[in-house]
């Protein structure tokens, strides 16, 4: 403080005058009471103006009114001055406490009766808390009287504190080895974070390079610093956080602060109140308490009693800016700071609080506020001060001159030798200079290195006394003494942090730089001259010697004194031994340092350790005494280990050796630890350490010791070892995560290296071969760390991306020994030219290096030089990104100087580094030195990119290697244009030049053209952006005409501007010679620009292709470019769209279409506004067979244009095709087509495709049939394609289909007019026409009037059952109406099908009719009454009406067959229903019951026989029964029973596939002897017992026909024996029949008996059979001459068999079908048994699946089908033809005039496009099989073009293909030509859901379901 003022020396109105300005400002803010009550201490006189006028005294008067006061008692009585200053101080607040003291020293305490008594007014004082408030006012003269004794007892408290400070600071210093001085203590400032939480945001699974995220807050993250006392300056009335590791002095440093504040010195000023509170104090305070007694109790007390308190108390919180917390160690604070929003209201003071409620009071200014607040901490809690602190440093730590420094006061002057090998010993070891940045655990290191160096030095002299054991004996005193001391900074840390020498070097000067530590070759150590001491190689080794250096330190148990590792010779002081020696202490204390952690405790009561073990540690000095004071406020001594990390390490010794914690629990708690933390972590005071020293002494090299101490715990080593390889598995664990973040990494790093086990370190990076670390601190023993890793890794692909991360130049020194890194990255503006400078001095050591990134840097030209210089040595490089830096121009051009000395490159990223075009222009000219560069990229300012030709490119002779230029938004002059075209023209070939964004004028382009003969551009200039006008078009235009290289010119002028010109050099020439493009659209071209653009080209004659849409030219323009049209010789295209063209140049087209004989085709829309596309061919011959074709698209065309345009046309002398789709055409605007139509001889097709809207204009349409004698056919549809074709000559058939109209009434009565007048129609499609019943019966009566050749669709016109009589009437009314087939279903069908040949059978088929009483009537009557019926079907058609149908029937039609299909027919009623017809009518030849349809035959010749009686007389006819499938069970069997005996004319009996069984089986063959007609028998699916088989035999000889396929023949021997003696049998089926090598030749001998034989079924009789059977089976066949259908599929007889078979086939000269399926035919023998079924003339049917054919078979094919005429199915399917094969079969399908039914699924090619097309030359086909093939839409799209003219197909397989939407709506739309098509597979194609689902609904035929 200021020395005071003494009153008799000074005077006192002086005062008042020298410090009125002050005073003004104090009095302008206190309240108005105030104010007026030192008014009135003036006579009334003097401010009598202020007291007449109230205004006066408002806040605007108030300025004057306090000056005028001030003026008065400056000039007044020295007594009235000094009552006035009294006054003043008594009653104003907020008074600087040393103008305060200054004004009451002046003004004294004499005459304090003179002075006047104030009002009685209240005086409103302001609250300590800011808040508005009020307290009592000073209305007394004893209230204002008590402000000087506060002061007073306020000025001698500090006085205390003061003495209490210094004698702390010299008790704290007693001892020390390094003064301690705020100015040589380095901070580095760090931002303060406000509110954010930080979570460890770990990347998933999916990142396998160990992503570390970007952390979003300044988090300790070092770049520049201060010292001490600078950071201090202007902390007054702040809250300062200053943070540190433990150990760093901390502690230290604040009671230091404490000792300068005392002394008058430092920041904080003398007056304040200095007051120092330990959280490890505060941690014993469990009791709420005041701010008092926090103070008085717990800090230090004053010596006046209570009276001195209050008055203390009541100053500080009036004055709280004079006061300063320092709060030390927060890190060791048992508390936490709530993590909710801070409610900023006052604390009542006087009530007791928790302890982190007044803590956490003070930060947050809710006690006095305005006070200055400094807390020490660790990094890590710093995230708890969020949102509270206002200033931020973090201690740094020593670098090795300061290290250095220590070392040499430590070992003090005398011994020189001893000094220089400690400091080369801890200089050299990574560990040790990582541990001495730290103060505490420096002086922890010298101990070690002492310990180490006289153990070494003893050795070599002999076990000689050590010299100066006197000075040695000092200097260990003084070391205890500051290892006690440094031990009182024994708190936790997240790692080993300290400051950057390299940054320092850059400071102001004040220290030296940091010196290089010469490295030898071995582990990067220097050599040790004198011995050869080895440090130890891991931290935990590191504190495994620092434990034995502290335990040798012990005295003997004889207490000579002298220190134990005296006693035993050198050979025998090892570590080992020294642990072996007091392993019962280290038991104690580990466990000890165990019991710490669990609790979270780092100090120890007196009675909570055992006393030997704690006088024991107090004398080596593991453990320091601090001294603490208790709840009650007794002094108490706590003991702590001297450093936290000691503590850790003996725990983590603890966990190795003893079972405390077993291992499940090490298994859950192993960890590791993050350099992030965030805001939920749990706090803890320890550093995190513990585990990575449990990974150190998981080595093997710790066993040993660890075997040692687990001695004591009666642990075996074992048991040890066991831990050991836990610990490993866990470590394993953790190396094959693939979620842990980079700070985890590394730590996983620091483990694996502590562990020493390299296979642990190769699965590092085994499954994270990136490492990213993000801003993290990092130190040399991180990357040492690293290196352990890299190197014990498999593979040389590593690679490591360093984000913002602080790091010292010694770091690039240890990264070199990382052999394997394949990718090095650095990102950050750290980074400059020293840091580049180093690190081009290791790059070459990198071998396996092959991509570096420098980038977002600071690196200048000189930093560019540097790296240069060190990439020249790393040949292998191929990625370089030096990006976002400071190059400029020069440090390009140092970049550029090595492309040709690094043979590898690939690319290099130069962008964002302030250049300017010279640096582009530099880039371009090393093009032509460099002759491997590929591409140059720059974009503005922004991009600069350099990509290069690898050696597989340039040793490839495939193509000629070309580079690329792209220089894009760049602003170029003339005068820079032609320095770069310069340039450009000395590169070697270009293939692209894109020089786009450059927004040239006129004369810029005119340069550059003017060079462009001198580039080598292969392909293309791109221009974008770079051509605003026409001008400047017309100047590129040019080049088309003047420089022949130019083929393609594209320019648009409407943003985005986009001009390219394209190049001939390197491209293939068209066949018909060179071909040039002028693409001119978007440029806003008017007519008089155009004939500027067609002036340049002049006599371009190559011009093919010219685009000029999107212009402004109209019709004037349109006739300057039809002029000009002769002058364009080669031209293939004009696009003249969006021009503004009406219909006068619409009608100006069509005459050029007839004028210009190489205009072919015209497509207009929008009336000429839209689309106008010329196309044209090359005029080489007046072909006028040529097609020309006359489009105009959504066009609104009037009846006058629709003339004008037809009247052009009609001089047409080619042949063309007129379309007006989508055009409104009036009546008026039809009848003028139609009146020109005649006149229109050339006219090929006219398409008027959605132009066509009512029914009246579609008939109108129509009539042309009557007036034009060339139509072929004439489609109208609302919904669809509407045309009409024309031939040239007059035709004899016209396809009409008109559909999706509303024919009714008059309508349809015009269209049958029309049709009757008209000529003979082919086919007539009305479906879809509304015409219901009614008009269906009209257009049904007129129908024999109608000339009609195939078919009439009379589908989708809402048919009831009236209709579909009316339509079944035609059977009977139209003799020439072959069939008529109707569905009343979902899918609504009605077909009426002509006879095409001589045939006189007629067939009627009835799907889904619903068909009632009255309606069967109807139907009956018709059926019964048609000639020639041959085939009913009725398919769920009589719902339960089947029986009453029949007996409506007369079966007088002769062979007529009846099907009748519903789902009912099943089991039991199957059999009474056939049992109805068997007693139904005498004409009824077959009853056949299959599934669920009923089959009738009417017999021929036969009449119904009105004499016969009873049932045996309307069974009589019956000759062939059969139930098959149905569901019959034995339950029936009585039934059957007498439908058999009610047949004795029975000739076929089939009962197959039912459920009948073992009983029903021999029940049939039990009844079979009374039915002597029988001929043929059927008894598939049953199973013949040995009494069925006997039965059977008696008499097999009757029959011709015997089918037992997929029978069970328990008796089969006895049958296949008996068929030796049916020697009339002419069909036998044994499908599926399981026969035994016996059987088989028993079947073989009966075989050669039957010669009458002419169908036989053998298909998988055995599924494994031996050659022999096969060939006897096959020699058995040999006189078989009448075969007619053999089947032996399955018998996989290969080329053995189909050899024999071949020999037999030309013998069967009446063969009909041949099935030799799954029989390994190769496809060399299927090309022979093609050539032996040459001869089998006859043949209809031939099934060849599932073998081995290939392209010969598919060959033979081709010659031997067109022999076979009568060929009618072919099955290849499950081949494997090829695309060969496949044209192969196409050329043979061609023959097959007769094939039905073709199979050719999978079949080994999808291109079955041939094979489809050949089908249309197949009229007969009926089912294709393409499935399974991977087909694609052009085999779908020429299945939809044959299918027109397959009118008898009915089925399609296309399931399983590559069919897309567009197939299938190719296919969807050629079905309305197949009205007889029923199904097309298309399940599994490419087809979405939403597709199938759209396309099923259109067509139900559409089958996209699997069945």
């Amino acid at each position: 403080m200021d020395e005071e003022v003494n009153p008799d020396h000074e005077n006192v109105n002086s005062v008042l005058a020298q410090d009125s300005i002050e005073l003004f400002h104090i009095l302008s803010s206190q309240s108005h009471s105030v104010i007026m009550e030192l008014c009135q201490m003036m006579p009334s006189e003097a401010w009598r103006q202020y007291q007449l006028d109230p205004s006066s005294s408002s806040a605007a008067g108030r300025p004057e009114l306090i000056k005028t006061m001030l003026d008065y008692f400056r000039s007044a009585s020295a007594r009235k001055c000094r009552n006035f200053l009294q006054s003043v101080c008594f009653s104003c607040e907020n008074i600087p406490m040393l103008l305060e003291s200054r004004l009451m020293s002046v003004a004294g305490y004499d005459n304090t009766d003179d002075v006047p008594s104030p009002a009685a007014e209240d005086v409103s004082l302001a609250n300590t808390d800011g808040c508005e408030s009020s307290r009592p006012a000073v209305t007394s003269l004893e209230q204002r009287l008590i402000k000087r004794p506060r002061i007073d007892h306020w000025e001698q408290y500090i006085s205390e504190v003061k003495k209490f400070l210094l004698k702390r600071w010299e008790r704290l210093t007693a001892g020390l080895v390094r003064e301690v001085q705020l100015e040589n203590v380095w901070v580095s400032p760090r931002a303060a974070n406000r509110s954010r939480d930080r979570p460890d945001q770990t990347p998933g699974s999916a990142d396998r390079g160990g992503r570390t995220p970007e952390p979003d807050g300044d988090y300790g993250y070092l770049e520049s610093r201060v010292t001490l006392e600078t950071f201090l300056q202007g902390c007054m009335g702040k809250v300062t956080v200053l943070v540190g590791q433990t150990g760093s002095g901390k502690t230290l440093l604040t009671s230091c602060l404490g000792q300068q504040w005392a002394s008058g010195l430092g920041p904080i000023p003398s007056s304040f109140v200095f007051v120092l509170l330990e959280f490890r104090q505060l941690n014993l305070l469990s009791h709420p308490l005041s701010l008092s007694e926090l103070l008085f109790q717990y800090y230090l007390p004053p010596t006046g009693g209570e009276d001195a308190k209050r008055a203390i108390i009541d100053y500080l919180l009036t004055n709280p800016e004079q006061s300063c917390w320092v709060l030390d160690g927060y890190d060791e604070f048992h508390g936490k700071l709530s993590r909710q929003e801070v409610q900023r209201k006052p604390l009542h003071l006087e009530d007791p609080l928790p302890v982190a409620d007044l803590i956490s009071g003070l930060l947050n200014r809710q006690i006095l506020p305005g006070s200055t607040v400094l807390v020490t901490c660790r990094v890590r809690d710093l995230i708890d001060l969020d949102g509270i602190s206002d200033k931020v440093g973090q201690l740094l730590g020593w670098d090795q001159d300061e290290i250095k420094e220590y070392v040499d006061n430590f070992f003090g002057a005398k011994d020189v030798a001893l000094r220089e090998q400690a400091a080369q010993l801890l200089l050299s070891s990574r560990h040790l200079l990582a541990m001495s940045s730290i103060p505490a655990l420096c002086n922890i290191c010298c101990i070690c290195l002492e310990h180490l160096l006289l153990q070494c030095r003893d050795k070599d002299t002999g076990g000689a006394p050590m010299p100066d054991e006197k000075g040695s004996k000092a200097r260990t005193d003084a070391q205890e003494a500051e290892g006690a001391q440094m031990s009182r900074e024994a708190r936790g840390e997240e790692g080993n942090r300290r400051g950057n020498p390299a940054q320092r070097k850059q400071e102001d000067g004040k220290r030296k730089g940091s010196k290089d530590v010469i490295m030898d070759g071995t582990n990067g150590r220097p050599q040790l001259t004198p011995t050869s001491l080895q440090v130890p190689a891991t931290l935990t080794q590191v504190y495994l010697t620092v434990l034995a250096s502290f335990l040798s330190r012990a005295p003997n148990h004889g207490g000579d004194g002298k220190p134990k590792t005296k006693r035993f010779p050198h050979s025998a002081v090892t570590t080992l031994t020294i642990l072996s020696q007091y392993q019962s202490e280290l038991c104690e204390l580990s466990q000890l340092a165990w019991r710490g952690l669990e609790e979270s405790k780092i100090l120890f009561l007196k009675e909570e350790i055992p006393q030997e073990v704690l006088k024991f540690s107090l004398k080596i000095g593991l453990l320091s005494q601090v001294e603490l004071r208790r709840q009650d406020g007794i002094l108490a001594n706590a003991y702590c280990f001297i450093h936290l990390t000691v503590q850790e390490f003996l725990a983590a010794l603890r966990i190795m050796t003893s079972n405390d914690v077993n291992d499940a629990q090490l298994k859950k708690r192993f960890s590791l630890k993050t350099r992030w933390t965030t805001k939920s972590d749990q706090k803890t005071v320890f550093t995190d350490s513990l585990y990575l020293y449990v990974c150190g002494l998981a080595s093997s090299e710790c066993t040993p010791a660890l075997v040692e101490l687990a001695k004591v715990s009666g642990r075996a080593q074992s048991w040890v070892q066991k831990r050991q390889d836990l610990v490993l598995t866990l470590l394993k664990t953790m190396c094959n995560s693939n979620t842990l973040t980079g700070p985890k990494i590394l730590q996983l790093c620091h483990s694996v290296q502590e562990s020493q086990n390299h296979q642990l370190a190769k699965q590092v990076f085994g499954v994270r071969p990136k490492l990213e670390l993000r801003n993290i601190w990092l130190l040399p023993n991180d990357i040492e760390a690293l290196a352990f890793v890299v190197n014990s890794a498999d593979h040389n692909d590593i690679g490591l991306d360093f984000g913002a991360c602080s790091m010292e130049l010694e770091c690039l020194i240890v990264l070199a020994r990382c052999q394997g890194i394949h990718n090095l990255s650095f990102h950050s503006r750290k980074y400059g030219d020293r840091f580049a400078e180093k690190l081009s001095s290791v790059l070459p050591k990198f071998t396996s290096l092959r991509k570096l990134e420098f980038s977002g840097a600071s690196l200048t030209a000189t930093g560019a030089a540097s790296l240069a210089s060190g990439l020249q040595e790393c040949p292998h490089i191929t990625d370089i990104n030096v990006s976002d830096n400071n190059l400029r121009d020069e440090g390009i051009s140092r970049i550029a100087e090595i492309f040709t000395k690094l043979q590898n490159l690939s690319n290099v990223a130069l962008g964002r580094n302030s250049t300017t075009l010279n640096a582009v222009d530099c880039l371009i000219k090393t093009m032509s030195s460099c002759l491997n560069i590929q591409h140059v990229h720059a974009e503005g300012i922004k991009d600069l990119t350099v990509t290069f030709f690898q050696k597989s490119d340039m040793n490839s002779h495939k193509s000629i290697l070309e580079s690329t230029i792209s220089l894009l938004n760049q602003n170029w002059n003339k005068s820079e244009m032609q320095k770069l075209a310069e340039s450009l023209a000395q590169c070697p070939a270009l293939s692209v030049l894109d020089l786009s964004g450059g927004q040239w004028d006129e004369d810029i382009l005119r340069t550059l053209t003017e060079f462009l003969p001198k580039f080598s551009i292969t392909d293309k200039l791109i221009i974008n952006d770079s051509c605003s006008s026409v001008e400047g078009l017309v100047v590129l235009t040019a080049l088309l005409s003047d420089y022949p290289p130019v083929m393609e010119l594209h320019v648009r002028l409407q943003v985005p501007v986009k001009v390219s010109i394209v190049f001939a050099r390197g491209r293939e020439k068209p066949a018909s010679g060179i071909s040039k493009s002028l693409c001119l659209s978007f440029c806003n071209l008017y007519p008089a620009d155009l004939e500027s653009v067609l002036r340049c080209l002049g006599t371009s004659s190559d011009l093919t292709m010219l685009d000029l849409s999107s212009n402004c030219l109209g019709n004037k323009g349109l006739k300057k470019l039809l002029d000009f049209l002769p002058r364009l010789s080669k031209i293939q295209e004009i696009n003249a769209s969006k021009n503004d063209i009406n219909m006068e140049g619409v009608v100006m087209l069509a005459a050029a279409l007839c004028s210009y004989n190489t205009l072919t085709e015209i497509h207009i829309s929008g009336g000429g506004k839209e689309e106008v596309n010329l196309k044209f061919c090359p005029d080489e011959s007046d072909d006028k067979q040529q097609l020309k074709m006359f489009r105009v698209k959504d066009s609104s065309i009037l009846p006058s244009d629709i003339t004008k345009v037809c009247r052009k046309l009609v001089q047409s002398r080619f042949h063309w095709e007129l379309e007006l789709s989508q055009c409104s055409l009036t009546d008026k605007a039809i009848k003028n087509l139609l009146k020109v139509l005649p006149e229109m001889t050339s006219l090929q097709r006219l398409n008027v495709r959605q132009s066509i809207t009512s029914a009246t204009d579609a008939l109108e349409l129509v009539s042309c049939l009557n007036h034009s004698q060339r139509v072929t056919s004439v489609e109208l549809s609302l919904r669809g394609d509407s045309f009409i074709n024309f031939d040239t000559v007059k035709v004899e058939q016209v396809s009409c289909r008109l559909t999706h109209f509303c024919l009714k009434g008059d309508h349809l009565k015009k269209l049958l007019e029309i049709l009757q007048q008209g000529p003979q129609l082919s086919d007539l499609d009305l479906s879809s026409n509304q015409l219901e019943d009614e008009d269906v019966g009209s257009f049904v009566h007129s129908l024999p009037r109608l000339k009609i050749s195939t078919y009439v669709n009379l589908s989708n016109n809402r048919l009831t059952q009236q209709g579909l009589l009316a339509v079944a009437s035609t059977l009977c009314t139209c003799a020439n109406v072959s069939g008529v087939e109707v569905s009343l279903g979902e899918e609504e069908r009605c077909l009426i099908w002509f006879r095409q040949n001589e045939t006189r059978e007629k067939t009627l088929r009835i799907r889904e009719g619903s068909l009632k009483h009255e309606h069967l009537i109807r139907l009956a009557e018709i059926v019964s009454s048609c000639p020639h019926l041959a085939k009913v079907e009725l398919n769920h058609s009589l719902l339960e009406q089947t029986e009453h149908f029949l007996q409506l029937l007369s079966f007088s039609q002769s062979g007529c067959v009846f099907s009748i299909e519903e789902r009912w027919i099943s089991a039991e009623k199957a059999v009474g229903l056939m049992l109805h017809c068997l007693q139904l009518n005498s004409n009824i030849q077959t009853v056949r019951i299959h599934q669920n349809t009923l089959h009738l035959t009417s017999s021929t010749g036969l009449t119904t026989d009105s004499d016969l009686s009873g049932n045996a007389a309307q069974s009589s006819a019956i000759k062939k029964i059969g139930l098959v499938d149905c569901a019959v069970n034995v339950y029936q069997l009585a039934a059957i029973e007498s439908v058999i005996l009610s047949c004795p004319f029975l000739t076929e009996l089939e009962f197959s596939h039912n459920s009948l069984g073992v009983e029903g089986a021999e029940f049939l063959c039990s009844v079979l002897p009374r039915l002597p007609n029988l001929t043929s028998l059927s008894l598939s699916g049953h199973q013949i017992s040995e009494t069925a088989a006997q039965n059977m035999t008696r008499f097999l000889p009757c029959l011709r026909s015997l089918n037992l396929s997929h029978c069970v023949l328990p008796g089969g021997l006895q049958l296949i024996e008996a068929l030796g003696q049916c020697v009339i049998l002419e069909d036998l089926c044994l499908d599926s029949v399981a026969l035994n090598e016996e059987s088989r030749m028993c079947l073989a001998r009966a075989l050669k008996h039957i010669n009458s034989i002419r169908r036989l079924r053998l298909n998988e009789i055995v599924t494994a059979m031996d050659n022999l059977s096969v060939l006897d089976l096959l020699a058995a066949t040999k006189g078989h001459a009448h075969l007619e259908q053999i089947e032996l599929g399955g018998w996989r007889m290969a080329c053995r068999g189909i050899e024999e078979l071949n020999r037999l086939i030309p013998n069967w000269k009446e063969l009909r079908k041949i099935k030799l399926s799954k029989n390994l035919i190769s496809d060399q023998s299927g090309e022979k048994l093609l050539e032996a079924l040459k001869a089998c003339s006859h043949l209809e049917e031939l099934c060849l699946s599932d073998n081995k054919l290939g392209i010969l078979t598919a060959a033979r094919m081709a010659l031997i089908f067109p022999s076979l005429t009568h060929l009618s199915v072919l099955d290849i399917s499950l081949n494997h033809i090829d695309h060969e094969g496949s044209n192969s079969l196409s050329k043979a399908i061609m023959c097959m005039k007769n094939l039905k039914k073709i199979n050719l699924t999978s079949v080994g090619t999808s291109e079955l496009r041939p094979v489809v097309a050949s089908l249309a030359h197949c009229p007969l086909i009926q089912e294709v099989g393409l499935g399974w093939n991977n087909c694609r839409d052009e085999v779908a799209l020429e299945v939809a073009r044959v299918l027109p003219f397959c009118h008898t197909l009915t089925q399609i397989d296309l399931e399983c293909n590559s069919l897309s939407v567009s197939g299938a709506e190719a296919l969807l739309k050629a079905l309305r030509f197949c009205p007889a098509l029923q199904l097309i597979r298309l399940w599994k194609n490419k087809i979405s859901d939403g597709d199938v689902h759209r396309l099923g609904l259109r067509d139900r035929r559409m089958n996209f379901s699997s069945t």
